[in-house]
């Protein structure tokens, strides 16, 4: 890692008060080229991070433009290096010369080039039966390029509270795919919406869910309605039949109400009067 006359040496712990360096040591060099066409035009980014023993103490950032010390242990010598012009133009070559190189392979260009859209779902999910909040999930599977931002919209409004962002995966085909929760007490007449912007699409993607009435209460909702629609064919049967017997018993008493007339007998029976 030499770079002209100042050497790019790390500065292991222990060394500089005197110590003996340690027996056993891991000491760790990748450089990384991040590249990005989110914005229609190819964007390079370059990190060169210096890690000893597992964790990363010195890092060059080409979006910086300079060293910068993740640890104490790495300040002494981000001091020295970025102090040094040599040092500082050596990274930038570096980035110019090994990234851009990589990017100029027909395989690297058609893979950086193209662009996939996401698939999107919202579902519901619960950890609690019986707690009245709601889980909502949105998944965006199967995107590229890896950069997309997604929100939560309550009634059109976007939603800050009880958002929580998961970690953008690899599915080990050039696509990523993402999750974000929502966690909210949903009200009737409430509409949710997951909201995604990627480079993709023209426009935000909006996936919309409404609470809807379960299984169980529509069945309740039913035989309800089935109930009442039973209920009152009986009531209009049974007013039928009333009135139809009133109606006729009132026929009947007229009929016998009257005088009746009886004809004189011949015969031997008289009648009293």
């Amino acid at each position: 890692l030499g770079a002209g006359m100042c050497g790019a040496v790390v500065t292991v712990p222990g060394w500089d008060s005197g110590d003996s360096a340690p027996q056993r040591f891991l000491h760790q060099v990748k450089a990384e080229c991040h590249f990005s066409n989110a914005s229609g035009q190819v964007q390079l980014r370059y990190l060169e991070r210096f890690i000893y023993d597992r964790t990363e103490i010195v890092r060059f950032d080409s979006a910086r433009d300079r060293f910068e010390a993740l640890t104490p242990l790495g300040e002494p010598t981000v001091k020295r290096w970025n102090s040094c012009k040599e040092e500082l133009q050596r990274a930038r070559a570096t980035m110019d010369l090994f990234c851009w190189f990589c990017y100029s392979l027909p395989e690297a260009g058609r893979v950086l080039g193209r662009r996939v859209k996401p698939v999107v779902t919202v579902s519901p999910t619960k950890d609690d039966p019986l707690s009245p909040r709601t889980l909502l999930l949105c998944t965006a599977a199967s995107f590229y390029p890896r950069e997309i931002k997604i929100h939560w919209l309550k009634n059109g409004r976007r939603a800050t509270e009880g958002v929580l962002y998961g970690e953008e995966l690899h599915n080990g085909d050039w696509t990523y795919q993402i999750q974000v929760m929502l966690e909210d007490t949903p009200q009737r007449g409430d509409v949710y919406a997951c909201q995604v912007e990627h480079a993709s699409l023209k426009t935000p993607l909006i996936v919309r869910w409404e609470r809807r009435t379960s299984a169980s209460a529509r069945s309740k909702v039913w035989t309800g309605v089935t109930g009442a629609l039973l209920g009152m064919v009986y009531l209009a049967v049974g007013l039928s039949l009333y009135l139809r017997s009133k109606k006729g018993k009132g026929a009947l008493e007229g009929t016998l109400g009257g005088s009746v007339q009886l004809p004189p007998s011949s015969g031997c029976i008289h009648w009293l009067s």
